[in-house]
């Protein structure tokens, strides 16, 4: 099934969208969901540059996430191609990126200050802003998805890669947990996404 943009951009953000897509080198594919990433950009061998982004983000993650790619693009471009993935020239090219979009007629008001403060200094994956992350899943569609946060002490939990722990005690902003099978100390983000596993089939 082929998506289109209209499907996941606000129409208020989307004139703007599309003005900073109008590049005959660059394309853009929604792909199904990846755990391990919301987009990417990537030069490709034949020098097209292409973007893509999940398909099951809310419009709000999924906007900042294409403007997160379209600065990769647009920092290659302006600066080439030995620059950091995210260091000073990618976050100045999504500060200026993200700009137009910050206002209440494409994000809801409670948002924008959490937004103000991450793009002072925009981190290589919002997810690592906590505030602004638990804000943003807010709008996520109902999956039955479980937060590290939900999980009660002792419990243990599996992540999408097969790994179970053991939920431990909280530090100031993190989870401290124990991987069953190793018994190695891991922190956890609070919105880290697990499985819960029932005592009955441990």
């Amino acid at each position: 099934m082929q998506h289109t943009l209209q499907e996941f951009i606000s129409p208020q953000a989307l004139p703007l969208v599309l003005n900073l897509l109008k590049h005959e080198h660059l394309t853009v594919k929604i792909k199904n969901e990846r755990k391990t990433r919301h987009g990417d950009y990537r030069r490709l061998p034949n020098g097209m540059h292409q973007i893509t982004v999940n398909s099951n983000l809310n419009e709000y993650r999924f906007l900042i996430t294409l403007i997160h790619e379209v600065a990769h693009f647009e920092a290659y471009k302006t600066y080439g191609r030995f620059i950091k993935p995210h260091g000073i020239e990618w976050k100045k090219t999504f500060q200026h990126l993200m700009l137009p979009f910050l206002n209440p007629d494409i994000f809801p008001e409670h948002l924008l200050p959490l937004l103000a403060k991450h793009f002072k200094n925009p981190k290589a994956s919002s997810d690592t802003d906590v505030k602004l992350a638990l804000a943003l899943k807010q709008y996520d569609q109902d999956t039955g998805k479980t937060y590290i946060f939900d999980v009660p002490f002792g419990a243990q939990f599996k992540l999408y890669n097969g790994k179970v722990f053991k939920m431990g005690r909280q530090r100031v902003k993190r989870y401290e947990c124990t991987e069953v099978k190793t018994g190695r100390i891991y922190l956890f983000n609070p919105n880290a996404e697990v499985e819960i596993i029932p005592a009955e089939v441990r």
